[in-house]
């Protein structure tokens, strides 16, 4: 189990490392904004590169991971497809190649010849990662591979990844907007019954160096596997009332009954990777969302840390089904291994009834109970 954890953190450490690059170097991030450059500007190239910047580091995670561990190989899956088209009417398979210049290479085919973006990404995809924690060799638990899946989001928040600033202060702790609700997201759950087992959040922009402008990332872990809880954080003190962390464009009704509970103890972000996160640092006691705006690549790494701290994420529309038919204890949870039947592409992997996660069972409970009395809250 440390193999694979390390695997997984030195791989989420590399995309963390993509992420940056693309915002700090010149070459990469004018073609990452949207602000208008000229008449010539060509909004489809701009929008494949940040689709590029997605698939890169999805691409670059399956490659390490897989290489490592062989039999997850066929079982490591994102949001995104990696096939393009270039401006050339080519179509080109994003992939890791066997050298730096061929990897060059093959990312100049997608940029439409340009050299030095190529350049700088490939080096980056190749380079090493080592890290230096300790922590991890304590690491015991022992997870088959054989019957684990990996659900990735490559870049969570694109975007504030994209437009937000660095420069945004946090509200009682919680950043509402910025780079630092851009997230990589990497969860590891079972073949058979779709449990998270497995988490990471790396913060590709957790803090500034200035004055060079560099960025730092922190990383994040949990596990929770037969009947073991470990985790890199520890479990936040108890709260008499939830804090309780909603998106701004939240159904305008739930804000209301939320509010009227919680007051001042109501706050938002972007972002639901950040949003999750902030509930697994106690900076918020629980996230709700009522709609399905969310997938498994999503909520499956965060899932796995709130469960490795003695909470969860459960699926809210069910939730509340189980709830006011009397059914209180053991809500249902959030699986992974299942698509939506009747749906198709990405929505075949949505969060279709919305979520609430927690860490403590008695915040579950408060919410749960103040969303079931008003009939048409969610």
């Amino acid at each position: 189990m440390a193999a694979l954890l390390k695997s997984l953190l030195a791989a989420s450490e590399k995309a963390a490392r993509i992420a940056q690059l693309c915002r700090q170097e010149e070459a990469l991030f004018s073609l990452l904004i949207e602000e208008k450059r000229g008449v010539d500007k060509n909004k489809k190239f701009l929008q494949d590169f940040k689709t590029l910047a997605d698939v890169l580091i999805q691409e670059v995670i399956k490659h390490d991971v897989g290489k490592e561990f062989p039999e997850l190989q066929d079982h490591i899956r994102g949001e995104e497809s990696n096939k393009f088209e270039n401006g050339l009417g080519e179509t080109v398979v994003v992939q890791v190649c066997p050298t730096q210049e061929g990897t060059a290479a093959l990312l100049q085919r997608v940029l439409d010849r340009k050299q030095t973006p190529a350049e700088l990404l490939a080096a980056a995809v190749h380079q090493e990662v080592v890290l230096s924690d300790p922590s991890l060799e304590d690491v015991a638990v022992v997870i088959p591979p054989e019957n684990m899946a990996v659900w990735i989001d490559p870049i969570d928040s694109t975007n504030q990844y994209i437009r937000g600033r660095g420069n945004i202060q946090p509200v009682g702790g919680i950043y509402p907007s910025g780079l630092r609700s851009a997230l990589v997201l990497i969860g590891v759950y079972d073949r058979r019954s779709g449990e998270p087992v497995l988490g990471i959040i790396n913060e590709p922009f957790f803090q500034e160096e200035l004055p060079m402008h560099r960025w730092q990332s922190k990383y994040h872990w949990g596990i929770s596997y037969g009947g073991t809880n470990l985790s890199s954080l520890s479990r936040p003190p108890l709260q008499p009332s939830p804090r309780v962390v909603l998106s701004s464009n939240e159904k305008e009704t739930l804000q209301k009954t939320l509010a009227a509970v919680y007051g001042e103890r109501l706050c938002f972000a972007s972002g639901a990777g950040y949003k999750m996160l902030c509930v697994a640092l106690g900076l918020a006691d629980a996230y709700v969302l009522s709609e399905g705006s969310t997938f498994k690549w999503d909520s499956c790494g965060p899932h796995a840390i709130l469960r490795a701290l003695g909470g969860g994420m459960v699926d809210l529309s069910e939730a509340l089904r189980a709830w006011r038919a009397g059914q209180r204890q053991q809500l249902p949870e959030l699986t992974y291994h299942q698509a939506v039947e009747g749906s198709v592409g990405a929505e075949r992997w949505a969060n279709q009834g919305g979520l609430v996660a927690y860490i403590y069972p008695e915040h579950l409970e408060a919410v749960m109970a103040t969303l079931a009395a008003v009939d048409d809250a969610v």
